[in-house]
This record gives structure tokens, sequence and C-alpha cells, in this order.
């Protein structure tokens, strides 16, 4: 069902929000990790370091079709905040035309430039072939990718954020299955591990797209909704653009910094292979973050359109909380499993694993600790991040995506020139502390042009966990 934001306290409203969406992302995760980690263990972890190593080039050109997607869902939630339904039935149409748009021009960018990304990165030549077909038949599928995002991002947008879950947990279970029909039974290798990605990518967006449209009559466009004007399609792309643009800028600090890590590979045989599996560790523990994002796109543009700004201060006070709760959560999931998980990705039977098993543990604990003492900071990003994005402030994010890309950059060349391997390590910390003190200025800045119309601060924090409602409702 559809959810209101904005009525009732906002630290519980954030919090039955943002369950679904971190359980949701903890499979997504998951369905990510299956890949990695059946290729590890059915072909080598030579294999699974080249699948585990496209992340980077994956998040260039899939986290621009998020963005964009994430962005046309902005103004759908603007326009429900609002009570605007025609609206919210315009906003829909113009999401799926341009979606069907994205798809087409992303597939025919993005497969041709497959091999020459991977060369730029300077990917070793025993991981180049795995990576290289891995991603192009993911590229291929692109059309399915967007399908599910645009779908769930439309769900959520409205308060929904079972039914995105319910599909993703069912996808997840499918992707796995798919892997290892693909991979043992028909021999696919790492290109079966892309194919059954897409395939249940498509089912995964072609499910949730009928659901959204029987179990919510109120989203479905009508005739007259579709062919929507120059001027509709120019907001969504206004507000979906920037987003589009953050995330692949973000995407370039990545590729920067694996290209970094690709040079050490000749002096710390395994550290590649090590990295890959310590990264999708390290993005179990900092799910809860990304659904805290996924929570105040909608909840400060819900608020935004119904002109309700405090309540988007109190939200964003309360995800402050939510970061401290997550932080400690986190790091204690680093500490406590980071060497068991790292021992579950590798198979020491092939591979660089098979001679040099010890170091690798020790690479990725050492990276999981770095991440995990810092993931405060990578919090905060997400609350006031995509709180500016909500209200409509998308060109903000974009720059602080580039504040980000230049702390990554600066990191992955200089740190790694003095500090090798944990220069790689402290990289994507001096990124996220670069982006947080352009976003908390940025945020301060924009929030003084609404006016509170109670006593605004941290003096309002016990309020803000109260059950009760205010005199106000």
């Amino acid at each position: 069902m559809t959810k209101d934001l904005t009525k009732g306290k906002p630290f519980w409203l954030i919090l039955s929000f943002t369950l679904p969406v971190l359980i949701g992302n903890i499979f997504q995760q998951l369905y990510n990790m299956a890949d990695t980690f059946i290729v590890g263990h059915t072909v080598s972890s030579d294999a699974m370091a080249g699948v585990g190593s496209t992340g980077s080039v994956s998040f260039l050109i899939l986290g621009f079709a998020s963005g964009l997607t994430s962005g046309f869902a902005v103004r759908t939630s603007q326009r429900f905040g609002a009570g605007d339904g025609e609206g919210v039935r315009r906003s829909v149409a113009a999401s799926m035309e341009l979606s069907v748009l994205l798809a087409l021009l992303l597939m025919a960018v993005a497969m041709p430039l497959t091999g020459p990304l991977l060369r730029l990165m300077q990917t070793p030549d025993k991981y180049l072939g795995y990576a290289y077909w891995y991603l192009f038949v993911c590229f291929g599928g692109i059309g399915a990718i967007v399908l599910y995002n645009i779908a769930a991002a439309t769900l959520r947008a409205v308060g929904d954020t079972r039914t995105p879950l319910v599909i993703l947990v069912a996808s997840a279970l499918l992707n796995v299955g798919l892997d290892l029909l693909f991979i043992v039974v028909f021999g696919m290798r790492y290109t079966g591990a892309a194919a059954a990605t897409v395939l249940s990518q498509f089912l995964a967006g072609g499910g949730g797209l009928v659901y959204m449209f029987r179990a919510y009559p109120a989203l479905r466009p009508r005739r007259a909704d579709w062919g929507s004007s120059v001027r509709l399609w120019g907001g969504h792309v206004a507000l979906g653009l920037p987003m589009a643009l953050q995330f692949s800028i973000t995407a370039i600090g990545s590729i920067v910094q694996q290209s970094a890590l690709n040079s050490l590979d000749a002096s710390m045989p395994g550290v590649v292979a090590s990295y890959a599996a310590a990264s999708k560790i390290s993005n179990i523990a900092a799910a809860p973050f990304d659904s805290l994002g996924v929570t105040f796109a909608t909840y400060a543009g819900q608020n935004y359109g119904a002109k309700e700004f405090d309540r988007i201060r109190d939200g964003v006070l309360a995800g402050v909380c939510g970061c401290a709760i997550f932080w400690a959560v986190g790091l204690a999931f680093s500490a406590a499993l980071g060497g068991p998980l790292m021992r579950l990705f590798l198979d020491d039977s092939g591979g660089d694993a098979a001679l040099y098993y010890a170091e690798m543990i020790e690479y990725g604990k050492k990276y999981l600790l770095c991440q995990s003492v810092f993931f405060g900071p990578l919090g905060l990003i997400h609350v006031y991040r995509n709180t500016l994005q909500g209200i409509g402030r998308s060109a903000l994010t974009m720059l602080a995506g580039v504040t980000e890309l230049a702390g990554r950059v600066l990191a992955s060349f200089l740190f790694v020139e003095l500090f090798s391997f944990t220069g790689i390590c402290l990289s994507n910390p001096t990124a996220w502390l670069a982006a947080d003190a352009f976003l908390l200025i940025a945020y301060r800045l924009v929030m003084r042009r609404y006016p509170c119309k109670e006593t605004c601060g941290f003096g309002r924090l016990a309020a803000l966990f109260s059950r009760r409602k205010r005199a106000d409702g």
C-alpha cells in the first residue's frame, strides 16, 4: 500500500520505511554476491577476480541509469505529496517513456566501450577475458535493469516499500538458481552468471510493473497522459540528469581506484581478488546507509511537495541518529565476520588463492576495517545528498559527487604511491569526508530559504522519538 510520509513522527516513519528497503538492499547485495561467489567456487579465484573487478565499470553505466530513474521518481513523489493525481499519472507516463529511450541509448554506448574501458583500467590479462564477457552480456541486458529500477523507484515514490522487497527477494533467489543452472549444468561459466542476472532482473521489473498498474489504478496513465509535453520531459530530466551524473562521477573515481589497485597486482599477487571479495562484504555492512538514502529521497520529496519544511529538518535529524546506530552495527559486523566471510569467498584450490591465500585474507580484513571505521561519514552522505535530491536540488548533489571524485582520485594516486594497498583502503574514506564537507554546507544554505515555524535544532530531538502526536497533528 502507499504511505503518506507527510504525517506522523519522523523517526518512526523513517524507520518503518527504511527497514523493508534495508532487507531488500541486503538481498540485492546477496544477489550481486551470488555471481562472484559461485564463479569463484565453480571456475577459479581468477575468474572471480575478473567478475568482481567489473564493479566500477558496471556502476559507471548502470549507476547512470539508476540516477536517472531515481530522479524521475522524485518528481512522482513530489506530485504525490502535493495530492496531485493527474500530475502523478503524467509523471509515471513520462518516466516510462524516458526509460525506454534511456535503455536503448545506454546499450548502444556501453557494449562497444566494454573492452576499451577495461583496458584503460589496466585490467591484468589473466582477468581480462572473464571481465569482458561478463560485462558485455550484462550491458546487452540494460533494458531489463532499467525496467526494474523504474518500477521499484515509482512504487517507493508513493510509499510502497514492501512490494519492491518481495520482488527483489524472489529475484535474488531466482538469480542464484539460474546461476547454478547456467554455470554448473549448462557450463556457461562467467557468461552464465551475467545471463542469470539479466534474466532475473527482467522478470523482476516486468512483475513489478504489472503489479504496480493493477494494485494502484491511480498510477496507471490514461491515454491523454502519454505523449508528454517537452516541458514535462524536461522537468524529469532536470531532476534525473544531475543525479545520474553524480553516480557516474562517483563511478569514475571508482574506476581510477580500481586502476590503481590493478597496478599493484604484480607486486602483491592476489590483491585484486581479495579486494573484489572484501568489497562485496563491505557493501552488505553499508546496506543500511543505502536504505536511508532511498528513504530520504522519498521522505524529502513528499514533504517538499506538501510544503512541510520543518518535517524535512526533523527527518534529517532523525536520520543522523540512525546513522550513528548503523555505524556501530556495521563496525561490529566487519570486525566479527570479516575474516570468516573472506574465507567463504576465496577458494584456495586454484588461481592466486592457491599460492597466496593467507595474504589475501589479510588484505581483505584490512580493507574492511578501514571502511567500517568511516561508515559514519558515509551515512551522512546518504542522508544529506538524498534530502537535497528530494527537494529538487540535484545539481548540488552532482557537485558533491565532484568533491567525492577529487578525494578518491587524490587518494588513489597519492596515497597508493606512498602507502601501497593501505592507500586503496583509505581512498573511499577520503572521498566520503570530502563529499560531507560540501553537503553539510549546501544543505544548511538551502534550508535557510525555508524559515522554521518552530524552534529548530537539537532541542527537538526527544520529540522525534516520541510516539505521541503533537498538538498540530
